[in-house]
């Protein structure tokens, strides 16, 4: 059964680890930790948090992950180069400086022990009532998003932080928060694989480490669940996209699949219809949905070889970007975030955009 525990990435409650989640991140030998702006002070202190999870690791270190994708949604704001976003950055048609930037997050970020970002957004912002997405995508057609999200891939990729593509397959045309509720795609399959489906190639063709499934039903995929807990969105993404990486959910307490679907049971459905690994931003949420697998495994709902399937993708990942672990040493941090040439690189970028937006 310890080997569930590595289908899970659990949130933690604040800037230390609790007893109660240091026993639970050890004993049910979790997969990885996700990191909030509560989780953070100071690089230094989130450090010693990320150091304190990985002593608790059985075999090989834990994914520790957060959203930095720039822009309104990043985790670590004080202390970290502060980057505008994606929509902004893109205005300057450069894949070279998200190169750039990727490269300095990823510096940042493996820095303080995160070794996987959250990003990048591969959502076309292509309705522009959509709030939940809006400034966080690099634009409003395919060929726009795909150029800079590749770039950003390989900026990662080249200081060994893994990637994650999201949200699969595609939330920019969406009006619905599924933070709050389900949205609901109409458009037809043929048009989704001409447009938002095209970035997300592009993700895999630059060898993105993880895909996130979004919480959204698409009619055309499948009227009667969302991607996340679908089995034809994820065959969808493994036999028509030939994605062979691990498949992440988004947060499964957002209401969209919580509410609808209860948290034991979306769990199995999700890794059912093909997830490699659920996320929960509170670990009392991820304690239900570890439980609903312990009990689906014991009734036979949850069959042995898509268990070891599961695992097998996570562990060889591990295995493949975690080999020479060693812990975070405080000290060092200062030498590798916020330096004064990123700074100057982020001024830079500033400046380049206002001349681009007053030229309009």
């Amino acid at each position: 059964m310890s080997q569930l525990g590595q289908m899970i990435i659990t949130g933690v409650s604040g800037l230390a680890l609790t007893n109660e989640e240091k026993n639970f991140i050890e004993n049910e030998n979790i997969g990885g930790v996700i990191l909030f702006a509560n989780n953070y002070e100071s690089a230094a202190q989130v450090a010693e948090l990320v150091n304190s999870i990985q002593v608790l690791r059985k075999e090989y270190p834990l994914f520790i992950c957060t959203d930095h994708e720039g822009g309104r949604v990043m985790r670590f704001k004080t202390g970290f180069t502060f980057f505008p976003p994606m929509l902004e950055v893109a205005k300057l048609d450069s894949p070279k400086i998200v190169f750039e930037m990727a490269s300095i997050m990823a510096e940042e970020l493996k820095a303080v022990g995160v070794n996987l970002n959250m990003a990048p957004v591969c959502d076309i912002w292509n309705n522009e009532q959509n709030k939940v997405i809006w400034d966080r995508s690099f634009g409003k057609d395919h060929e726009t998003v795909s150029k800079f999200v590749s770039a950003m891939i390989r900026g990662f990729e080249t200081h060994e932080l893994l990637s994650c593509a999201k949200h699969f397959p595609g939330h920019g045309n969406t009006l619905k928060d599924s933070h709050f509720d389900l949205p609901i795609v109409k458009k037809p399959l043929s048009e989704i694989r001409e447009e938002e489906l095209q970035p997300f190639i592009k993700a895999i063709k630059a060898r993105v480490d993880f895909v996130m499934m979004a919480h959204m039903i698409v009619e055309d995929i499948d009227p009667e669940l969302p991607c996340s807990i679908s089995t034809k969105a994820h065959d969808l993404l493994r036999k028509e996209l030939k994605y062979k990486g691990l498949i992440i959910s988004d947060d499964m307490e957002m209401k969209a699949v919580a509410d609808r679907w209860g948290t034991g049971d979306a769990a199995v459905m999700a890794i059912k219809a093909g997830t490699d690994i659920i996320e929960y931003r509170t670990m009392a949420e991820a304690q239900k949905g570890l439980e609903g697998l312990k009990n689906a495994v014991k009734n036979k709902t949850l069959k042995n070889s898509e268990v070891q399937d599961r695992v097998q993708r996570i562990t060889e990942k591990k295995k493949e970007f975690f080999k020479d672990y060693k812990p975070i040493y405080i000290p060092d941090i200062e030498k590798k975030v916020n330096l004064k040439t990123s700074q100057a690189f982020l001024e830079d970028i500033k400046k380049k955009i206002l001349e681009k937006n007053n030229q309009k």
